[in-house]
């Protein structure tokens, strides 16, 4: 296993960080015993950061890692988790949830805590309730050792969030094909030159990248290497190319993944492609982009949109599901970010457009953007939709009891 540093505090932090966000199911509920034998199979083999949250698998994620880091493991790891803020509405809660956080992981304090799923609309709506007093209490008072927060938004609002507190990490979402989605590489420079150690979730896009059999166009591409490498170890050791990426968390489920992405993880080291195979990478991702649907960039000219559409986001939904093929999960994540779900904002589904024709003229791809939300409401909707609405909304609101 290979360690990078936290800037700030030191921390010798392995460079593969088990995601606790996609363990093994059976029946609707974890499989304890895989999910408990793989964390700590990762760990024996050097893993020391573990990730998860408040909602996860329906809120069966923090008290199965709890049990996890039980018989010794919990001295070994540096455990991070998140403050849901789209169920925080005053400065008691962001208490409420903490604690209820310690008592479920079965510790008295949190190594790594984030503000959970930020974007602009979230922190604006939070830090009037008094986020920073609360993370500077609990920090104080030995809850949480280091404050950090994760981003779901616009390139524009995370300098500003990064600002806005004296942050020990972030984490963002980066991998080779969203290098200009969300913070990005821009965003991943800025945090780097605040010393801001990041922390990279979705390398593998949700696993599409590192599906064994890409598209054949892609797979063609790989097969030109003069190094063979699986689309898994293309697509994470781009990542951990970056001198400025800390941590990769991989959500890894099945013990093959487990054992895969820990070889992986021995050998990564910072700048270690060669000038060739970055341009091998760059070329898979010009061909995935071709095989978007939409030419969207998600630089957000078009926002807001007067029906509060989240048109950058549905694009990216609608693109990934036509990508990698994974209707299912593509319509998951539409619903749970373009639908406000983890923000507290108000919905912006395709289906709100009344084609005023607002966005257009700002869009420079030159998208005729009215006629791709109709095709993106045709096919990620449908009659069954307000159902799978609720339903989604009802796993996100995981309250205290």
């Amino acid at each position: 296993m290979l360690y990078r540093k936290m800037p700030k505090n030191g921390d010798e932090l392995s460079i593969l960080g088990f995601g606790c966000m996609r363990l093994p199911m059976v029946d609707g509920k974890i499989d304890e015993a895989r999910a408990i034998a793989q964390i700590r199979g990762a760990i024996d083999n050097g893993v020391n950061y573990v990730d998860t949250a408040w909602p996860y698998l329906g809120g069966q994620s923090e008290p199965l890692l709890g049990k996890a880091l039980r018989d010794g493991y919990r001295e070994r790891v540096k455990v991070a988790t998140k403050l849901p803020t789209w169920l925080v509405s005053s400065r008691e809660d962001m208490d409420r949830y903490l604690n209820a956080q310690l008592e479920r992981l079965g510790t008295d304090h949190i190594d790594y805590y984030l503000v959970h799923a930020l974007d602009g609309t979230s922190w604006d709506g939070i830090e009037p309730l008094g986020i920073r007093e609360f993370l500077d209490q609990a920090k104080t008072d030995g809850r949480i050792v280091n404050a950090g927060f994760s981003f779901h938004g616009l390139p524009e609002d995370f300098n500003r969030i990064v600002d806005a507190y004296p942050w020990v990490f972030c984490q963002i979402q980066y991998n080779f094909l969203d290098q200009k989605l969300q913070a990005g590489t821009q965003g991943l420079k800025y945090a780097a030159s605040k010393d801001i150690g990041v922390i990279i979730m979705e390398p593998l896009r949700g696993g599409n990248l590192g599906l064994p059999t890409p598209p054949p166009a892609v797979a063609e591409i790989w097969d030109e290497a003069k190094t063979r490498r699986s689309p898994v170890e293309w697509a994470l050791r781009w990542v951990w190319n970056h001198p400025e990426v800390t941590v990769v968390l991989s959500g890894m489920n099945e013990e093959a993944h487990v054992e895969q992405n820990l070889a992986i993880a021995g050998q990564a080291q910072v700048a270690s492609l060669t000038g060739e195979e970055l341009a091998l990478v760059e070329r898979v991702r010009v061909k995935y982009q071709e095989l978007m649907q939409v030419g969207c960039t998600g630089c957000a000219y078009c926002m807001p949109c007067p029906m509060g559409v989240q048109i950058p986001k549905c694009f990216d939904f609608f693109n990934k599901m036509h990508m990698f093929g994974n209707v299912e999960e593509a319509k998951y994540l539409y619903i749970a970010f373009a639908g406000g779900v983890t923000s507290n904002a108000e919905p912006g589904f395709a289906s709100q457009c009344v084609a005023c024709g607002a966005c257009v003229e700002k869009c420079p791809q030159d998208i005729a953007i009215p006629e791709v939300l109709e095709r993106v409401a045709t096919e990620m909707e449908g009659p069954d939709f307000q159902t799978r609405v609720d339903a989604i909304r009802n796993h996100f609101k995981t309250k205290l009891k």
